[in-house]
């Protein structure tokens, strides 16, 4: 089984990820893990961050010749905006942001001790571990990807990039909804047999485990709700040459907690960053006097990019649950267990 920890801050000297329960024998390639850290940072409306860093992880344990040994792989991604000791205090907290909370949880006199880890750039640690488990579900022909499906409401590109254009003329942001699908994904991952081991709830969790994200959808979703069930639940064929399979897919690919074999889809709503370029009222920490909340340089909207995060925390989950079902020390061991496994459900 996997697990993970990050560490670093928004401004410190870098972020660190390490993965334990990586198999050995599996090939990495450092430009796969790079290539997911720019995706992660492109998109129409990113602030002015994303032009100083250039993201590159390093991988600094586990590989030998470019193989992995079986034991904790730890990435290291330096941040170029080194300047942790020298930012300003913060002292009027942004509403929708972790600071007051932060604040009042530890503490501290200066929102920037909360908002240093609570930032969202701690994800592009999240993405470089999503990349690692993505280059282990290539090996089973397990894709993701991701889209947007709206911002602000706007559903098309041209009315999305004026949306966005919209809240820069406003000094406003603007939140959305992204899908991610999950392509390859075999039936009898997870578990109905405890709450914990369910596929959708492992996946909720992971995703709305991103900063910003406040509502998740698996499949259908919330469509749910208005429709008969034989009008939505989806009907089971066979045939030799598929198998089992659906001509509709309103689940999501997850029944009972468990991957039916049909692509896995879940969808996440971020909401509009909250550091505002025209703040909200905020209360000054030390006069208790009404204020403005702080302004911090920030993004006007990041759902693409919360998309990636997605498929990476996705990719994590869904390579959990793989090794959970075939686990074993070696890839070559894995995968003569999955061979087997796709032979007796067929």
């Amino acid at each position: 089984m996997l697990r993970y920890l990050t560490a670093g801050e928004s401004h410190g000297k870098g972020l660190i990820a390490v993965l334990e329960g990586m198999p050995a024998g599996l090939k990495i390639e450092p430009a796969a893990i790079n290539a997911e850290l720019k995706r992660r940072q492109a998109g129409f409306g990113r602030g002015k961050r994303m032009q100083i860093e250039n993201d590159k992880a390093e991988v600094v344990s586990e590989l030998r010749r470019g193989i992995s040994l079986g034991s904790p792989i730890a990435l290291l991604i330096k941040n170029k905006d080194f300047s942790i000791d020298s930012l300003q205090r913060i002292v009027c907290p942004r509403p929708g942001h972790a600071d007051l909370s932060g604040l009042l949880k530890y503490g501290f006199t200066d929102a920037r001790d909360v908002l240093e880890r609570a930032s969202a750039r701690s994800t592009a640690a999240t993405v470089g571990i999503g990349a690692l488990c993505k280059i282990l579900l290539r090996e089973f022909r397990i894709t993701l990807g991701s889209g947007v499906v709206s911002v602000g409401g706007s559903k098309t590109s041209k009315a999305i990039k004026e949306k966005i254009q919209q809240a820069v003329m406003h000094k406003d942001t603007v939140g959305g909804i992204f899908e991610v699908v999950a392509r390859g994904v075999p039936a009898g991952l997870g578990s109905y047999v405890q709450p914990d081991k369910r596929l959708d709830s492992r996946l909720a969790g992971a995703v709305m485990s991103i900063p910003g994200i406040k509502a998740v959808e698996i499949g259908l979703g919330s469509g749910y709700a208005q429709k008969f069930g034989s009008e939505i639940h989806d009907a089971i064929y066979f045939s030799k040459s598929k198998g089992f399979y659906r001509n509709t897919n309103n689940a999501g690919g997850i029944e009972g907690g468990i991957s039916n074999g049909e692509d896995v889809v879940l969808r996440g709503c971020m909401k509009p960053i909250c550091t505002l370029m025209n703040p909200l009222d905020s209360v000054n920490i030390r006069s208790r006097h009404p204020a403005k909340a702080s302004v911090q340089r920030s993004d006007i909207c990041v759902v693409e990019s919360a998309g990636i995060v997605a498929e990476s925390v996705a990719a994590y989950v869904l390579a959990d649950a793989l090794l959970e079902k075939f686990g074993g020390d070696s890839l070559s061991d894995i995968k003569a267990g999955y061979a087997r496994y796709l032979k007796r459900i067929r």
